[in-house]
């Protein structure tokens, strides 16, 4: 069926996506019904739900933006098995014990700061121009190199319920840090294995699963119009103060030309004419525009 229409504001869906929804699919039924060329910022496995903000149209300009954003998520952990997902979608075996609340709470400090991180091999990570997952499926052997992540925290929240080898942990983290990674890792420091059993983002940068979407709503085809009214504008979710342009400096700047500005090195808001233009950058007191989105 053919979607008539497209919308006319470009900004942000912050979603909740359902487990076992793929995020691209999300991203096509937004494309779908927005009529404008759509991304998301931050994927989540088909496994995983929660917070998967959607930029539509001009927004996806920004996702380099918020490569360093906070996120936060709810984990289940379960434990004395393992698979080559580093999840409960691959081939499970069991092997190694389940410890306890005390052990593992003990243990946690240890995987927070900046740590060296292996990332999954079932994971998108490039090796020699294939995904990991590609080669994984293939049965070829690789192996990934670390990077180096941010964990702020990890909170023990519990067992869960009637699971008594399955535990529920909050983590805080920065992005590009893989939870499956954190399971596998955790499991090693108390000599045994785990694997990542349910996730839920609850926070990706500004955007909170408090104000995230039901696919559900999305599922119904709403209209444009009430597409729109959902749509979280491109200014409010940049923490950037604005640089107010005046005169010369105005016509200047938006025809791509450097302009001297009091003002520290940074990004900046700009806006032409009192409408959203995009982002400037300041550097030794010279303004130049760096992203443009109207």
């Amino acid at each position: 069926m053919k979607r008539n229409g497209k919308i006319s504001t470009y900004g942000f869906l912050n979603i909740d996506k359902p487990s076992g929804l793929t995020s691209s699919t999300l991203v096509n039924k937004c494309k779908w019904l927005s009529g404008v060329p759509c991304g998301h910022m931050g994927t989540l496995d088909p496994l995983a739900s929660g917070v998967l903000p959607v930029g539509l149209g001009n927004a996806t300009r920004l996702f380099d933006y918020f490569l360093e954003k906070d996120k936060e998520y709810i984990a289940e952990f379960t434990f004395g098995v393992t698979s080559d997902t580093l999840d409960s979608t691959g081939e499970l075996i069991r092997v190694g014990r389940v410890p306890t609340e005390t052990e593992i709470f003990s243990v946690l400090p240890t995987l927070t700061g900046e740590v060296w991180q292996v990332p999954p091999k079932y994971s998108a990570k490039n090796v020699n121009g294939r995904r990991g997952y590609d080669l994984a499926r293939a049965g070829v052997d690789f192996e990934l190199p670390p990077k180096k992540v941010r964990i702020d925290d990890i909170a023990l929240l519990g067992a869960a319920e009637e699971k008594a080898d399955t535990f529920r942990l909050k983590i805080r983290c920065g992005g590009g840090t893989y939870i499956r990674s954190i399971a596998r890792d955790l499991a090693k420091a108390l000599d045994t294995h785990a694997v990542m059993s349910g996730l839920r983002r609850t926070q990706s940068g500004c955007f909170q699963i408090a104000d995230a979407i039901p696919f559900s709503l999305l599922e119904s085809d709403p209209t444009v119009e009430e597409l729109e009214r959902w749509i979280v504008p491109t200014e409010r979710v940049l923490p950037f103060a604005t640089l107010a342009l005046e005169g010369k400096n105005a016509e200047r700047i938006f025809h791509g030309l450097a302009v001297e500005v009091c003002k520290e090195d940074g990004l900046y808001k700009i806006y032409q004419d009192e409408r959203f233009y995009g982002i400037a950058e300041v550097k030794d007191g010279r303004a130049k525009a760096k992203t443009k989105l109207c």
